[in-house]
């Protein structure tokens, strides 16, 4: 909680807290002595920001969170402040003179605050032993989460928008699965297991070499190893596959080796992992 400048560098504190998995809020002193201290409960720790420790509405509260039973730390700049002498905790920064010309409008302090409570936020989560993982859990829709928690299971093609043809197959016929679903076909076994794939570079290279191609069987041109993907592998590996050996599309395999849907760069970058 805190007033003015120092409320609003309190907000973030709260922020930073809660999104490295410490349950925190802020409450407005005039709010709090309105109602709002209703969301105080005694396992709580209150953390109180003011530059000069005198701030009226803040002193106000002081007495409803002893007999909540709660404890109070302090961050001010005045170390003999009612705010510092009343508090459980008081964490004192330097009385420096503010960026401000005229010394007036909180800079520095706000900085120092700022800088004091993050070093707080960090604190916590190295005692948690918080990880990257519990970071993406609270964060699913940012980039690092997606990159941590996205699988290629969320966003591959499956069922009927798989391309697949049997190894017997002419090249007629997979040219229809390729210009109808994306530029890529798989060749499968009867046990449905992959042996092989044939993706628009292959089918360019054939065209520049055989002039009648339509009745080549697929097996004669098809990469008989492929690079493929596992169910459950994170999207962001996938990618950084990708990248790696220059290919836009890969076979998913579920745990047996059986085909079971197709991922796309496309997709993948559509995610917002980046």
């Amino acid at each position: 909680t805190g007033l003015g400048k120092s409320g609003a560098i309190g907000r973030k504190i709260a922020a930073t807290l809660a999104s490295t998995g410490t349950a925190t809020y802020f409450m407005h002193p005039t709010d709090g002595v309105h109602g709002d201290i209703g969301i105080v409960h005694k396992d709580d720790v209150i953390i109180c920001l003011s530059k000069s420790g005198e701030s009226e509405e803040l002193f106000n509260l002081l007495p409803i969170f002893k007999r909540i039973g709660v404890p109070v730390i302090s961050i001010t700049a005045n170390a003999e402040s009612a705010l510092a002498k009343h508090s459980s905790i008081a964490l004192t920064i330097a009385d420096f003179e503010e960026a401000c010309p005229h010394d007036l409008a909180p800079t520095t302090s706000s900085t120092a605050m700022l800088a004091l409570g993050d070093a707080l936020a960090m604190a916590l989560l190295e005692k948690r032993h918080f990880t990257r993982e519990d970071f993406a859990f609270l964060h699913p829709s940012g980039a690092l989460g997606k990159r941590l928690l996205l699988k290629v299971d969320d966003i591959m093609e499956t069922g009927e928008h798989v391309p697949v043809v049997q190894p017997t197959a002419q090249m007629k016929d997979v040219i229809l699965q390729m210009t109808a679903k994306r530029g890529i076909c798989m060749v499968t076994d009867p046990e449905n297991r992959v042996v092989g794939v044939v993706t628009n570079g292959d089918l360019n290279r054939l065209v520049e070499k055989t002039e009648h191609f339509f009745q080549i069987p697929v097996e004669d041109v098809m990469n008989r190893s492929p690079k493929t993907v596992q169910s459950g592998t994170l999207a962001y590996t996938v990618y950084k596959k990708m990248e790696k050996y220059r290919i836009i599309a890969m076979p998913v395999l579920d745990q047996t080796e059986h085909l079971i849907g197709v991922i796309h760069l496309h997709d993948i970058m559509r995610t917002g992992i980046f």
